[in-house]
């Protein structure tokens, strides 16, 4: 939800302006690409940081986003997110190199420590896990959203979809959880540390699918949601979660036919990133506008970068784990990321460092390794371990390469650890 002036689409001819203005996007993209206007030979990292507040006495939610930030003023790199008990930060980005690792941990401890100073004030702390084990469903209302514009044209947006009168959760793990919601809030028990890659436009389709391939392992190895309202539930309970708190469909089966917004995926990448993009745009509603002015062929053809908004508006709809990216650099030249989505915050920022350092290593490892991954492992394999890594994290047993069966434990320890 990057984009802040964005409305829900309540009449047709906005719809139309909206697609038009999309579809354009696209066609922009596919210059550019073609015509290798992208930033090529520099790799860069980046981060956000989401958190959740919470009272010193009780350590229940506290709902105080919209005053902290009255007093971080100065902070521009602090912002809100969906209910008022998070808030998130974006981490600088920064070159691929040297001491990457120990400069984003560096920051981040910083930044969280300036938050916490001013938390300090109000009888508040910030806590970094995947989901508060002291949240409750009371504290999911609407009450509790974020009071700005673009949160209550998502919230609007999302139970326009809505087929049926509730939300509904079910989950099973030690415990069983089956409960129904009244509002598209129940996403805010989520909190992530989402990794950001920059990728070579060339490479972006093996390095999108090695991306999609060792996300169980990664997932694996960096659970940290197993309690959800005082259930025990999967290691990484938020993966479930989001996709349900976020799914529209009737639990009737004549009804599954239509997608969910939050996914894996349904097949490795064959040609280019743009087949996410269409792909999400076939099969997705448009939930989201924005307010275009700039029209993106026009820019192209003045030899111009166009921001391509109504593109990153869609996609900012649509929860793939592994997330395509378009954005400009500080210099001016627009390039392609990939975020990761599946590592849970906490539970300390070395924790979390660790695991960006476990995805990037192997990104880049993997790489050097294979021309293409998805001939040494199905994409249905693939699919298969971030489900089992979710529910089971370290305790998963994988479908490896060339059909090799072996635990997560093992498979972190003696291959993939060991990549250079």
């Amino acid at each position: 939800m990057g984009e802040q002036r964005v409305s829900a689409l309540n009449d047709e001819k906005k719809m139309q302006k909206f697609v038009k203005a999309l579809l354009a996007d696209v066609q922009a993209m596919e210059y550019m690409l073609e015509h290798k206007w992208f930033e090529s030979g520099t790799i860069r990292i980046g981060a956000e940081q989401e958190m959740v507040m919470v009272n010193k006495q009780s350590q229940k939610p506290a709902c105080v986003a919209m005053e902290a930030l009255e007093k971080m003023k100065d902070y521009d790199w602090v912002e809100t997110e969906l209910a008022k008990f998070n808030l998130e930060t974006n981490l600088t980005p920064r070159k691929f190199i040297g001491s990457c690792f120990s400069d984003l941990e560096k920051e981040n401890s910083e930044k969280l420590d300036k938050i916490q100073e001013v938390l300090d004030t109000m009888d508040t702390d910030l806590v970094l896990t995947g989901i508060l084990p002291t949240l409750k469903k009371r504290d999911l209302i609407m009450d509790n959203l974020t009071p700005q514009k673009r949160y209550y044209a998502l919230m609007e947006a999302i139970n326009q979809q809505l087929i049926g009168n509730s939300y509904e959760l079910k989950l099973s793990g030690i415990d069983e959880l089956a409960l129904k919601h009244d509002s598209p809030l129940l996403e805010a028990v989520n909190t992530s540390f989402q990794i950001h890659l920059q990728i070579e436009p060339s490479d972006f389709v093996k390095m999108y699918n090695i991306a999609q391939a060792i996300t169980g392992p990664v997932m694996a190895i960096s659970a940290n949601s197993p309690l959800v309202f005082g259930k025990r539930l999967w290691h990484e309970s938020r993966i479930a979660m989001f996709q349900q708190a976020l799914d529209t469909r009737s639990s009737h089966d004549h009804m599954r036919e239509r997608s969910a917004r939050v996914s894996f995926g349904r097949d490795w990448l064959h040609k280019s990133i743009m087949e996410i993009y269409k792909e999400d745009i076939a099969r997705f509603r448009v939930l989201l506008s924005s307010d275009v002015k700039e029209d993106s062929l026009a820019c192209i053809k003045k030899g111009q970068i166009p921001r391509l908004r109504s593109l990153q508006v869609h996609n900012s709809t649509v929860y793939r784990w592994n997330r395509p990216c378009y954005g400009i650099s500080d210099n001016g030249k627009p390039h392609l990321r990939i975020e990761n989505r599946v590592i849970a915050a906490g539970p300390t920022v070395i924790d979390e460092v660790a695991s960006a350092c476990f995805w990037l290593g192997l990104m880049e490892g993997m790489a050097q390794r294979t021309d293409d991954i998805t001939k040494h492992i199905s994409f249905e394999d693939a699919r298969d371990n971030f489900a089992k890594a979710a529910q089971f994290g370290i305790d998963s047993k994988f479908n490896w390469f060339d059909d090799e069966k072996i635990p997560a434990s093992q498979l972190i320890r003696e291959k993939l650890i060991p990549i250079d």
